[in-house]
């Protein structure tokens, strides 16, 4: 018999079906069973009875065939697509047996611990509170492929192994490439800049590998980013399009993921037509007054002052949303461009979004002789960045770009706790799949 997907039953009653998924919770009345059997499309009650169920426990992976009969009205549970109807058994077939399980699977929120969420991840991944963080992550990527194609951007691919760290600095991953030294590349930036005489306007999707000594909430040694460059651009159109992406992401995600947004009881983005910009040392004065106190002098925002200035912009702009700009020149990546009329800051920016900074760009130093000049004066040798310069040496627009942190916005649309929580499978200084302090133990 053809299997029937769970949300196509109710459109099946008194007729003869077969499902298939998992057994979610079992219900013993006597010499009934009742069980919750799931697959991708949603959960049935399922009714067993004369021994059907004999043996069965949850996350075993079954097959069930019967009739489809509606429930009683006073039975119906309107919390579920499916919850008018039921599936009366009449043969159970198993074709795959669970362990006895570690946590308790049937309740309806995973109230865990991180470590033991994240120990026991091949299970906990299953749960329906879980899945629906990553439908979440799912439609914010949707949702910027979009926006960037509005922008009209071509998609490229480029490579997470690299000659040359992409930043310098020492929060790199080495690797050895077949007897040389080569990079996990900490953005792709330096090859989305190369694709700009080829396509003007490029987006990606990469993951970038940070080897920062940090364990913070925010924080992965291993992300996925969603990057554009565009190429013929001024400073104020790169603020443009990136509001736009950012505002066009979040109202698609809002929009699609409507039902899960509610179920976690948080609000939809606040996202109005103009973002309020300021630079980063306005924001800095802004947050001193706000916190009774002097303003900073400190070359970058800390986590106090991104959470104090999103509050500045929630209570006054109605925005979700604040741009921060001018960030100082040399604390910036090397091919982030100086303001010409202030040096000493640069023509960058940062989006923040509910108190942390999930976007980060700039506008590029576009000449070849001044960026060669600039890395060397970082400390780096331009012979590391060969490929890359030679874009420059032959005719390279005024461009810029940035890049969003996928499982930053996730972690701030849903307000998880944790930015470990947005991730399939994080990678940090503590864990690669399993505790590393596990495997030392071993």
């Amino acid at each position: 018999m053809e299997r029937t997907l769970i949300t196509h039953t109710p459109d099946k009653v008194e007729h003869k079906v077969k499902i298939s998924g998992w057994v979610w919770t079992r219900r013993d009345h006597g010499k009934i069973v009742f069980l919750d059997v799931s697959d991708r499309s949603g959960i049935l009650q399922v009714v067993c009875q004369g021994g059907l169920a004999e043996g069965l426990k949850p996350q075993d992976v079954v097959s069930v065939e019967g009739i489809v009969a509606a429930r009683p009205e006073k039975l119906v549970n309107r919390d579920l697509p499916t919850g008018a109807v039921e599936l009366q058994a009449e043969k159970i077939e198993v074709l795959a047996k669970a362990q006895e399980l570690p946590i308790d699977m049937g309740v309806e929120k995973l109230e865990l611990q991180l470590p033991t969420l994240l120990d026991n991840r091949a299970l906990t991944l299953r749960h329906p509170k879980v899945k629906q963080i990553f439908k979440v992550q799912e439609a914010i990527m949707e949702g910027f492929r979009r926006a960037a194609q509005k922008l009209e951007c071509t998609e490229v691919f480029v490579p997470t192994i690299s000659y040359s760290s992409t930043e310098g600095g020492a929060e790199v991953f080495k690797v050895d490439y077949y007897g040389h030294q080569a990079f996990m590349t900490q953005s792709p930036q330096l090859y989305k800049q190369i694709m700009v005489p080829v396509f003007e306007r490029v987006y990606l999707v990469s993951h970038a590998y940070r080897s920062e000594p940090s364990i913070t909430t925010r924080h992965l040694s291993e992300s996925i980013q969603m990057d554009c460059e565009l190429g013929f651009v001024g400073f104020e159109e790169l603020l443009d399009a990136v509001e736009f992406i950012g505002r066009e992401t979040l109202t698609y995600t809002s929009q699609e993921c409507r039902e899960i947004l509610e179920s976690y009881g948080v609000e939809a983005p606040k996202i109005g037509s103009k973002v309020p910009r300021l630079k980063m040392r306005e924001v800095q004065e802004i947050v001193a007054k706000r916190l009774g106190r002097k303003p900073s002098n400190d070359p970058d925002l800390t986590p106090e002052d991104e959470r104090e200035i999103c509050a500045w912009a929630l209570e006054e702009h109605k925005s979700d949303f604040v741009t921060v700009t001018h960030y100082p020149t040399k604390k910036r990546a090397f091919y982030s461009k100086p303001d010409p009329e202030d040096p000493e800051y640069s023509l960058s920016y940062d989006l923040l979004y509910r108190g942390v900074e999930v976007l980060s760009g700039s506008q590029r130093v576009d000449d070849y002789e001044e960026l060669s000049k600039i890395i060397k004066e970082r400390g780096m040798n331009p012979d590391d960045f060969e490929m890359y310069l030679q874009a420059f040496k032959y005719g390279m627009p005024p461009h810029g770009g940035f890049s969003f942190g996928l499982e930053r916005m996730t972690m701030k649309t849903l307000n998880l706790a944790n930015i470990r929580e947005a991730s399939l499978f994080p990678r940090d200084m503590e864990r690669i799949d399993i505790r590393l302090s596990k495997k030392d133990a071993i």
